[in-house]
């Protein structure tokens, strides 16, 4: 049971939270509706101006669509007005552009080639549109005549910069100088750089929008002409060189130029040893004589064609540089090869005369100048790979003329090898042309000297054999079978000639001299093998070849020396009588003494006077064997001399002994000197 207290305070508690609710109600049912007025109100006012909008934009979309077609109309109006300016342009370009196409490009190329696109599109546009149009024809020609005013300027300027390239130029390129202006590449400046910008537009424009390939022809033409005036002009360089200082001149000899100040010493291409060829003439003689000076012309023309070979491959490598700037990569190679053929024809031609020269002098056996081709050979064979670069992509029939050259030149000098072994072997006995005091024979110098002039040219005479092989081993082994080859080649010269001289000492009637020439001329032989280390290529087939010279050197003293027999038999003590001391000599005993006596004398006095006019040219040959004899014959004459020269064998002892043993040895040691 809750007590009253209780039940009346929750009674009020109650009550109170009912009134709270009740307040709360009423709140809540005022504010529903004040937003159903104010819901109300923005319906009725949004529904208006939807209804207003709407009436805004059925009034505006006419206006809209009016105003879009009216923009249409103006673009379309304005797109008319451009196209008829554009094709009323296209019948303006003519009188525009015709002052500029007749004056021509030079000095405005740019200008020039932009009047020559208006000209095109406009041709374009009448081909396209008009093609009736005698607006066409007009442009059409004016195209065409600036066209050829184009090819004119290209004409003209290469024509007025292409020029020749001077010899000092040409010689510092062949030998690298260092102070030659040269481009990276190793090329000369053939234009210059503005005047090749021009080039290099008209050349590009002739081909994209001229459809010319004429132009082509006229720069090879040019180019060739300036490049074959250039390697002359370097020829004529020698030759002017030659005649200006006074004496046959040759470039590869420093001590003969006379050069100016200003002037480089001419450097040999790829070489720095000399090509000179000494020639046979001249190393005999030793005189400036007619032999002399067209020795030294044939050195002048060595030398120039060899620096022109030279020329050709580095201005033909420089033209190429050039070239790859002006003409189209795929019309490079053929006018290439048009370019240099009047050139590389002129050095092949001049090989051909070389080789035929060579021909007629071997038939009247002119070694020495056949010795041109050595030189000359050796320097297209080491300047073949370079060649065969510069002229890579070029004919066949082109590229073949340099291998057809060098075979000829192979088989000229094959053949003057041939046939100089063989004329050394058959050159005739000429009594009249044999050395009158015993000394070295001209045919033995002359081969001595070819022979050392091929140490120079060994791989190059080699080659020159081997070339007429057709063996195996000649292709599989060409470097030693060569060797090989020259060494047999030289040892045949040598037996030739050992033979030939042989039977040309059969002309002597006195065997001493026959002995003494021998003695020269294989000392000779040897000394000069020895000298010039040919005895080393000898050795490669021969190894006793030193050793048989010396032999034969010694057999032919040996031989001199029985001359003496006759002047030391006379006193030989095998041949006198013993005498017993202080007996008195007979008369007949007495004559024997006089006679041995007189026959010593009168065969020294004539064995010196005959041997006195002999030479020994070699001093220490000649001392070894005036003092070999000078020691028998002393000895011999001193052993009869004391034996006899105190015995009574006349009242007049002075007119038999008429030399003391010193005089004999004096007499002796003016032997084989003429100056004596």
């Amino acid at each position: 049971m809750i007590p009253p207290q209780e039940a009346s305070a929750r009674r009020r508690e109650i009550e109170d939270k009912l009134k709270k609710e009740e307040e709360t109600l009423s709140f809540i049912r005022d504010s529903l509706e004040k937003s159903d007025q104010l819901t109300k109100n923005m319906v009725s006012i949004l529904s208006s101006f939807e209804s207003r909008l709407m009436k805004l934009e059925n009034s505006i979309i006419p206006v809209h669509k009016q105003t879009e077609n009216l923009q249409r109309l103006q673009e379309n109006v304005e797109k008319t007005l451009s196209c008829l300016d554009h094709v009323i342009s296209y019948y303006h370009v003519a009188s525009d552009t015709e002052k500029v196409i007749r004056e021509g490009p030079t000095g405005r190329l740019e200008e020039y080639l932009g009047s020559m696109a208006k000209i095109q599109k406009a041709v374009e546009y009448f081909q396209d549109n008009s093609p009736d149009s005698p607006e066409l024809n007009k442009v059409k020609l004016l195209f065409e005549r600036g066209k050829e005013s184009l090819e004119s300027e290209f004409r003209s300027l290469m024509t007025r910069h292409s020029k020749v390239v001077s010899p000092v130029l040409i010689l510092d390129l062949i030998s690298g100088d260092d102070e030659l202006e040269v481009q990276e590449e190793g090329t000369l400046e053939h234009l210059p750089e503005s005047v090749l910008q021009d080039v290099v537009r008209i050349s590009r424009w002739l081909v994209e929008y001229g459809r010319n390939q004429d132009f082509m022809n006229v720069y090879y033409q040019i180019r060739s002409s300036q490049l074959d005036r250039s390697i002359k002009g370097l020829k004529e360089h020698f030759r002017k060189s030659s005649s200006s200082s006074g004496v046959p001149y040759s470039p590869a000899i420093p001590n003969k130029r006379k050069d100016t100040p200003t002037k480089k010493p001419i450097k040999r291409p790829g070489h720095e040893h000399d090509f000179r060829v000494k020639h046979l003439s001249e190393a005999l003689n030793d005189k400036h004589g007619p032999l002399a000076g067209r020795d030294d012309m044939l050195d002048v023309e060595t030398d120039a064609y060899i620096h022109c070979v030279s020329a050709f491959v580095k201005l033909a490598q420089s033209e190429y540089q050039l070239l790859m700037d002006i003409i189209p990569e795929h019309h490079q190679k053929r006018t290439f090869d048009s370019l240099i053929q009047d050139a590389l024809d002129g050095l092949m031609l001049e090989g051909e005369n070389i080789v035929s020269a060579a021909r007629k002098a071997i038939i009247r056996h002119d070694f020495s100048t056949v010795l041109t081709v050595f030189p000359i050979l050796r320097h297209l064979k080491q300047t073949k790979p370079e060649f065969d670069q510069v002229l890579q992509g070029t004919a066949a029939s082109t590229k073949n003329k340099l291998p057809g050259l060098i075979t000829s030149m192979e088989t000229i000098g094959a053949k003057a090898l041939e046939d100089f072994a063989d004329n050394i072997k058959n050159d005739p006995d000429k009594e009249y042309n044999m050395p009158k005091d015993g000394t070295v024979h001209e045919l033995t110098s002359n081969a001595i000297l070819f022979l050392q002039q091929l140490l120079d040219f060994q791989e190059t005479a080699g080659a020159m054999l081997a070339s007429q092989e057709t063996s195996s081993s000649a292709t599989s082994y060409s470097s030693e079978f060569s060797k090989r080859l020259l060494s047999t080649y030289i040892c045949k010269v040598l037996g030739n000639l050992q033979l030939n001289l042989l039977s040309k000492s059969k002309v002597y009637e006195d065997p001493a001299l026959s002995a003494i020439f021998l003695h020269n001329n294989y000392n000779y032989i040897l000394k000069s093998l020895e000298k010039s280390e040919l005895i080393q290529l000898v050795a490669v087939t021969q190894k006793t070849a030193e050793r048989s010279y010396r032999e034969h050197i010694e057999q032919q003293i040996q031989t001199y020396q029985r001359s003496w027999l006759k002047v030391t038999d006379y006193i030989a003590e095998k041949n006198l009588p013993v005498f017993q001391p202080g007996v008195k000599l007979r008369d007949k005993e007495r004559q024997m003494i006089k006679e041995r006596f007189k026959g010593f004398n009168d065969g020294l006095e004539e064995l010196c006077k005959i041997q006195k006019a002999w030479a020994i040219p070699d001093t220490e040959q000649r001392d070894k064997i005036r003092q070999a004899q000078k020691n028998i014959v002393k000895e011999t004459y001193g052993t009869f001399l004391h034996r006899y020269g105190s015995v009574p064998f006349t009242k007049n002892p002075e007119k038999y002994i008429k030399y003391r043993v010193e005089q004999v040895g004096d007499m002796i040691d003016r032997l084989f000197d003429t100056s004596a």
